[in-house]
């Protein structure tokens, strides 16, 4: 039985965390740490979770690794970077779901991440990406960045064209949007009820940190390359759920029915990315409610003849593949067990 411990379990990504870890026949849930509810249930924190785990929020003390085979850092980027040069070398497997070691190149990191000041060894140490392209690291990683929620769905939608095709894309411009999950549980005006309800906000239209590190990943990665990767990010009214439409422009010659072949072949064993042709089902797919409570990936790729083109969709749940179930994903491959452990809920619908 795998030991697990969340840090940051009274945020949106710890109680799923908690929810999830709860439902795992190979894990168990025996540390939860935080700051500002110490001595608090689950079951107070979150209204959904009415379990008696006989567990309470404790602060995080070195000897957390004592306790715990896999601690999971829900938490603000410096607290991250904070717990991982206090825990980084005392044993346990360190899963970060946050921004603190995602960028590599220090430069861009500290672009995006001003604020967040990491132990510089660290940061090389971190095996990133998704793992559906990082299976073979995951085997024998201590320390592990998760993406972002875009990240992830521009990644998985973009690998196929460099990974697998090799093309180079010389532009590719990401339109994202997320439901207001995406921003956690801090209070800010702009998401009150009075004004995000029914609203498109456009609270990061000229760039976004998770392009930055889809550019760092795939920039180390072969055989294809990408040059400009830029993006504006929308917030909607829905609460979870994430698309991302990117569009990509490339000297290479493809067609329709190539790139189809090619994200079939490319995600062919990969159960969690779905790759899907546009009209398939009732609705136009990808859809982010087509997957909620789910930790599937849909994607769906384009090829605009007439606007020289590539389009690429994708849609995920911010919380599970891109955030939760993702953690217990690399959790699962790095102890050996099957990849879906724990992780077979088909999505939510309507919901």
């Amino acid at each position: 039985m795998i030991r697990a411990g969340v840090v940051g379990a009274s945020g949106i990504a710890g109680g799923e965390l908690i929810r999830l870890i709860t439902q795992h026949p190979d894990m168990e849930l025996t540390f939860l740490g935080g700051s500002s509810h110490i001595g608090r249930r689950p079951a107070e924190l979150h209204p959904g979770l009415r379990l008696d785990l006989g567990l309470t929020v404790e602060p995080v003390t070195e000897d957390v690794a004592d306790r715990v085979d896999v601690l999971y850092l829900a938490t603000p980027a410096p607290v991250s970077a904070d717990l991982a040069a206090l825990l980084a070398d005392r044993g346990p497997v360190l899963v970060d779901l946050s921004g603190a070691f995602r960028i590599r190149t220090p430069e861009l990191h500290d672009r995006w991440y001003p604020k967040v000041e990491r132990r510089p060894d660290l940061a090389d140490r971190f095996v990133y990406g998704v793992p559906e392209l990082i299976r073979e690291q995951l085997t024998d990683a201590a320390l592990i960045s998760l993406p972002g929620c875009y990240a992830t769905a521009i990644t998985l939608g973009l690998a196929p064209l460099t990974l697998g095709l090799g093309l180079n894309l010389h532009t590719v411009v990401v339109d994202g949007k997320s439901g207001s999950s995406g921003g956690g549980l801090q209070l800010r005006t702009a998401d009150l009820h009075p004004f995000r309800s029914g609203a498109i906000s456009p609270y990061s239209p000229t760039g976004h940190r998770h392009a930055a590190e889809v550019g760092d990943f795939l920039g180390r990665s072969k055989p294809g390359r990408v040059g400009s990767l830029t993006m504006s990010a929308y917030g909607v009214s829905h609460v979870r759920g994430l698309m991302t439409s990117s569009y990509v422009f490339t000297d290479d010659a493809v067609d329709q029915r190539e790139l189809q072949r090619a994200y079939v072949r490319f995600y062919k064993g990969h159960r969690f990315v779905r790759v899907r042709r546009h009209t398939e089902t009732l609705i136009p797919v990808p859809d982010p409610q087509a997957v909620l409570a789910s930790n599937f990936c849909d994607v769906t790729v384009l090829h605009d003849a007439e606007g020289g083109r590539i389009v690429v969709l994708a849609a995920l749940d911010n919380i599970v593949k891109g955030a939760a179930g993702q953690a217990l994903q690399v959790t699962n491959l790095r102890f050996g067990l099957p990849e879906e452990t724990g992780l077979t809920m088909q999505p939510v619908m309507p919901a």
